[in-house]
């Protein structure tokens, strides 16, 4: 088996993870990537990816793309951004995508990576969830509905042709080289611009230490290279076309994040942050960020079964494993 896969977004975190696997499948011959920033395979220690710089929205760009493709992965997508910006890019640019795979007469599969949030955050979501419960998403969450949205999207771009689909549900993605988890706390971004004697003073006063709110509520985490790896084995066929949940073992909560950041955590009841979520869906000109308030609103725990038995996945890191290097490694670049 020689493949040519064809990445969108590979600049991103797990972007970045998933050329580093294709560098070292023997199956893959070559790696097309495109995005919309800057970026240089061979400083990047990656033999086999040609890049180019385009965007989604740009039809014939992607036609050229994927002409030289028999595999599609599909990873670009905002994750925070106004409803507008995020809508035309992450829909528009997605159904583009699609749309141009199917027409790609190489084109054998197309591998997307959706989210754990297009379930929704929902009081009566089963727990744990798995593939077969249908992604609602939460209409006021605009990047929970538009990955709900997006799945069907792609079904119905697939159906009644000759291509087939792998769509993941990652849970949280992070890891040393995906500090999304760690840049989204609010005030983590302050420690930048604190001068290290300062903020090492402050380390050695408990009173002063940032205060995270921990309503309680279990969330998964998962590492890059083990998404990564899910991802090279739906690129070589392997299990059959479908949904699949990604996630490493174990559970965490706001509380091991703050205690991981050395901060402190202090309960707050469950009723007062779905209180909240409903106060900022009804609020104008909030910011985008707030609206992740109704990620903690109810668990939202995957089953991943599904993809140990038909992927043969196994995530090498478990959940304490992967926030501990995701702190280290944004300590380190002086993020927190």
């Amino acid at each position: 088996m020689s493949l040519s896969v064809a990445v969108t977004g590979p600049t991103g975190d797990l972007g970045r993870a998933l050329l580093r696997a294709l560098d070292r499948c023997p199956e893959v011959d070559a790696v097309l990537g495109m995005a919309r920033r800057p970026f240089d395979p061979a400083a990047a220690g990656l033999g086999k990816t040609r890049y180019r710089q385009g965007d989604v929205l740009d039809r014939p760009a992607l036609d050229a793309l994927f002409g030289e493709a028999d595999v599609v992965v599909h990873l670009a997508f905002l994750i925070m951004g106004g409803a507008e910006e995020t809508r035309r890019i992450n829909l528009e640019g997605s159904g583009n995508v699609f749309a141009a795979a199917v027409a790609a007469e190489r084109c054998r599969r197309v591998v997307y990576t959706s989210s754990v949030a297009a379930y929704g955050f929902h009081a009566d979501n089963p727990s744990p969830l798995t593939e077969a419960v249908p992604p609602r998403g939460t209409e006021s969450h605009d990047y929970s509905a538009q990955k709900a949205e997006l799945e069907g999207v792609l079904a119905a771009t697939l159906r009644d042709t000759d291509v087939d689909g792998y769509v993941f549900r990652p849970c949280i993605v992070a890891g040393a080289d995906a500090l999304l988890l760690t840049d989204s706390i609010p005030g983590a971004g302050l420690a930048a611009h604190v001068p290290d004697a300062v903020r090492e003073a402050l380390g050695r006063l408990p009173l002063l230490r940032p205060v995270l709110p921990d309503p309680g509520v279990p969330f998964q985490l998962v590492h890059a290279d083990d998404v990564a790896d899910a991802l090279v084995a739906a690129i070589l066929g392997r299990g059959e076309p479908g949904v699949y949940t990604l996630a490493g073992d174990g559970l965490v909560t706001v509380s091991d994040v703050a205690h991981a950041l050395g901060w402190h955590a202090v309960r707050v009841p469950g009723a007062g942050v779905r209180a909240t979520a409903r106060l900022v869906e009804r609020l104008p000109l909030m910011p985008p960020e707030a609206q992740w308030i109704a990620a903690f609103t109810h668990p939202v725990v995957m089953d991943t079964g599904h993809a140990r038995r038909a992927l043969g996945w196994r995530p090498r890191h478990d959940a304490g494993a992967v926030l501990a290097e995701t702190v280290a490694a944004a300590r380190d670049a002086g993020r927190i």
